[in-house]
């Protein structure tokens, strides 16, 4: 019996290989000598460090930048030495969850952080960056970012703009004499799920500035900002073009990366399958398994564990879903590549005993035992 395994974390439970090594260790109950590969895996948002990073033979730097307020924060991000590659999750230099509810304003917050883990990624030899872009604090158009980097985004005297999407009003010139050279020879594939452009009615302003702090009169004067920049920026790089799909992620982000650097903006999800070549290891596989903390109707529109099930079925594989719950919609995922899924709840329990790491995996060992029991039982006959 050859069994894959590539199962999400179960957020605030398990990590996506300590999920997969629960579900390894209920399969070995059934079947002693069954080879069982467990793979990272993640969407491209929180987990995504981790994963790929321990999934792949890497190692963990915790590097101090600039937070999205401008007080310091401790940022993490992977290192994979063998392909020169960092892993990032923008949230860790300038996340919404970094800022308290009462501080939350966009007019001040900065990317800045961002640029400054590329900039240490750099320095320790790394050319492939992995970046993931969900959950910024942000509306600055990655100008904190690229000043970081050595843009010169300068306004009438010269100077650099201030942080925060309140320093785009100021931008008269942008100069890149001062670029990290470096970055020329970097490539960025940037983990972007949503496909909103830089601005209008769907523009980042709009549709993420309200949860980031932002009121009406903001989110008007934030949009025309980043149009002037936007303008401003086209006369220099052909690449900044505002109403490409994804420039809008992370109040711009996505724009200063597509605009200013070697990137390109995909599915976190397809991002990380093939950074862990799961073809590799699903193709010799009698039994794919995969699952995530919830799976419901939301679980078909992109996320990770539908993204393995695509996979494996190009393969005629079958495929196992296991989760901590599921909803009634998430019959939606059979349709889709997951031949069966199963809760692992073994009895009723609060929420926070259901979510501590030991029952998790307990719980998740006990239900892969019975599901590969089952399978074994069904081989017999």
């Amino acid at each position: 019996m050859k069994v894959t395994i590539a199962i999400d974390s179960l957020k605030g439970s398990l990590t996506s290989l300590e999920a997969g090594e629960a579900a390894a260790e209920g399969i070995r109950r059934v079947y002693g000598d069954a080879a069982v590969c467990v793979r990272p895996l993640a969407d491209g948002g929180e987990g995504t460090v981790q994963a790929l990073a321990c999934g792949m033979g890497g190692m963990l730097r915790k590097v101090t930048v600039t937070g999205p307020l401008g007080e310091p924060v401790d940022c993490e991000y992977g290192i994979i030495k063998e392909s020169r590659t960092a892993v990032v999750e923008m949230a860790g230099a300038a996340g919404i969850t970094l800022v308290s509810d009462a501080e939350r304003n966009p007019l001040y917050a900065t990317t800045y952080g961002v640029g400054e883990v590329i900039r240490d990624a750099i320095a320790n030899g790394c050319r492939r960056f992995v970046v993931g872009i969900g959950g910024s604090a942000t509306n600055d158009g990655g100008v904190g970012m690229l000043q970081a980097l050595g843009y010169g985004i300068l306004d009438g005297d010269g100077a650099q703009v201030p942080f925060g999407a309140a320093g785009l009003e100021r931008i008269i010139s942008i100069t890149d004499d001062n670029v990290l050279p470096e970055l020329s020879e970097c490539t960025f594939r940037i983990a972007c799920d949503v496909t909103n452009p830089l601005c209008g009615d769907k523009g980042c302003s709009a549709v993420f500035g309200p949860q980031k702090g932002a009121d009406p009169d903001m989110i008007r004067r934030m949009d025309e900002w980043l149009m002037q920049f936007a303008a401003l920026a086209q006369k220099k790089y052909p690449n900044a073009d505002p109403k490409y799909p994804g420039t809008g992620a992370a109040g711009g982000l996505g724009f200063a990366f597509l605009g200013f650097t070697n990137a390109v903006l995909e599915s976190g999800v397809k991002i990380v399958l093939d950074e862990t070549r799961l073809d590799e290891y699903v193709r010799d596989a009698d039994i794919v398994v995969t699952g995530e903390g919830r799976l419901d109707g939301q679980t078909v529109m992109g996320k990770a564990p539908i993204g393995v099930a695509r996979t494996a079925k190009k393969y005629g594989k079958t495929v196992i879903g296991l989760s901590g719950c599921v909803t009634r919609d998430a019959v939606a995922c059979n349709a889709e590549g997951i031949d069966a899924f199963f809760p692992i709840l073994r009895t009723v329990v609060s929420l926070e005993e259901a979510m501590e790491a030991e029952t998790a995996g307990r719980n998740l060992a006990d239900t892969a035992e019975q599901v590969f029991r089952l399978i074994h039982t069904l081989k017999e006959q």
